[in-house]
C-alpha cells in the first residue's frame, strides 16, 4: 500500500507540520522545487516534507512522481546525504515520465535549518513574508553551487462582508480553497453559517454608516456582497485605507457606476476609486450563487496568483 501524502499547496501549511516535528523531536526530510524547464504542476520553490515514518506532507507533481520522491526521502533520511532528483527530460528515471512535459528538479535535505523554517513559519503566521535559502548541489558533477532564495508570501486573506446565499457560498469556497476567512454580515443567521469558514468568529455589523478600521495588507484582499449597496461604502472606504491587494463589490455595471459615483460625492479620490472592482467575476451575468462566488474567487486568485512565491538565484563568490 502506497504511503500517505497530504497534498498541500501552502508553504505555511507544509511549515505547519514541520514545526510540528520539531515540536515531537521526529527525524524529517524537507524537499524543494529548485528547477522547473517547461510546463509544472507546481511552482519553483514548492515545499514538502517528509517524516522517517513515511508521511509525506505537501507535494510535487500531480500524484505523478511524489511517491517515488517519498521514497528517495526516505533514503536520505537514512544515509543522512542530500539528493538532486531530476525528472522529465534529462532524467535518469525514464520509467516516471512527466505528462506536462519538461522537467523538474528537487531537493532533498534530510537535515535542514531547523531554525530557519520554524522562523519562516512564525513569520507567515504573523502575515509577514518569509525568505528561505537552499544550496542544492545542481549536479553530481559540478563544484558549483547557487544559493536559491525563495521569498514566501503569507495565505491569501479575504474579508467578505455581506449577506444571504452568495455572501455563504462564497465564505464555503473561498474556506475550500485555503484562503484565510474573515465574515461581516449585518444577518446573525448568515453568521452562523459561515462561522465554519472563518479563520477568527465573524462579526456581526448593526450600522451601515461605520465599520471599524479593517486589517488588511498587500497580501488581503475586500469582497462586499450585499443586494442592498446602503452597506458598502463604509466597507469600501475602510477597505481603501488599508494596502490591500483586492477590493471588489458584487453588482451589475450600471451598480458600479453609482457606486463610485457616490463614493466620489463622500469626497474618495479617483485613485483610489480606480482600486474597486466591479462588478466582480470573470464571467460575467451569472444568477447562480455558487457560481457568483466561484468567478468572483477566480479574479481575486487571478490577481494574487503571481505574488506568492518569488525566487532569485545567486551565485557565491
Amino acid at each position: 500500500m502506497p504511503n500517505p501524502i497530504a497534498y498541500q499547496d501552502h508553504a505555511v501549511d507544509v511549515l505547519a507540520q514541520v514545526s510540528a516535528y520539531v515540536r515531537t523531536a521526529q527525524r524529517f526530510a524537507l524537499i524543494t522545487s529548485v528547477e522547473i524547464k517547461g510546463g509544472s504542476a507546481r511552482d519553483l520553490g514548492s515545499l514538502a516534507v517528509v517524516s522517517d515514518t513515511g508521511e509525506m506532507t505537501g507535494y510535487m507533481s500531480n500524484g505523478c512522481i511524489d511517491q517515488d520522491i517519498l521514497l528517495h526521502a526516505m533514503g536520505c533520511l537514512k544515509t543522512g546525504a542530500a539528493r538532486l532528483l531530476k525528472y522529465g527530460e534529462g532524467s535518469p528515471f525514464h520509467d516516471l515520465t512527466l505528462p506536462c512535459g519538461g522537467a523538474l528538479s528537487v531537493w532533498i535535505d534530510p537535515s535542514p535549518d531547523i531554525g530557519a523554517l520554524v522562523d519562516a513559519y512564525a513569520a507567515l503566521l504573523e502575515r509577514k513574508s518569509a525568505v528561505l535559502t537552499f544550496r542544492p548541489k545542481m549536479s553530481e558533477r559540478s563544484v558549483e553551487q547557487f544559493d536559491i532564495m525563495i521569498s514566501y508570501q503569507p495565505k491569501i486573506a479575504l474579508t467578505l462582508a455581506g449577506r444571504g446565499a452568495i455572501f455563504r457560498a462564497t465564505a464555503k469556497i473561498a474556506h475550500a480553497i485555503g484562503f484565510d476567512v474573515t465574515g461581516f454580515s449585518p444577518d446573525l443567521a448568515d453568521l452562523d453559517v459561515v462561522a465554519a469558514y472563518c479563520k477568527d468568529a465573524p462579526k456581526h455589523v448593526r450600522s451601515s454608516s461605520r465599520i471599524d478600521a479593517l486589517n488588511l495588507d498587500a497580501t488581503s484582499g475586500l469582497l462586499t456582497l450585499f443586494h442592498d449597496h446602503d452597506w458598502e461604502p463604509a466597507f469600501l472606504v475602510a477597505a481603501l485605507a488599508t494596502p490591500a491587494g483586492f477590493i471588489g463589490a458584487l453588482g451589475s455595471q450600471r451598480t458600479q457606476v453609482a457606486r463610485l459615483a457616490h463614493l466620489s460625492e463622500m469626497g474618495v479620490s479617483d485613485s483610489d476609486l480606480q482600486r474597486i472592482r466591479g462588478p466582480i467575476g470573470l464571467v460575467p451575468s451569472l444568477r447562480n450563487a455558487n457560481l457568483i462566488a466561484v468567478s468572483a474567487l477566480a479574479e481575486v486568485a487571478q490577481t494574487f496568483a503571481s505574488k506568492q512565491q518569488i525566487v532569485t538565484y545567486v551565485k557565491p563568490l
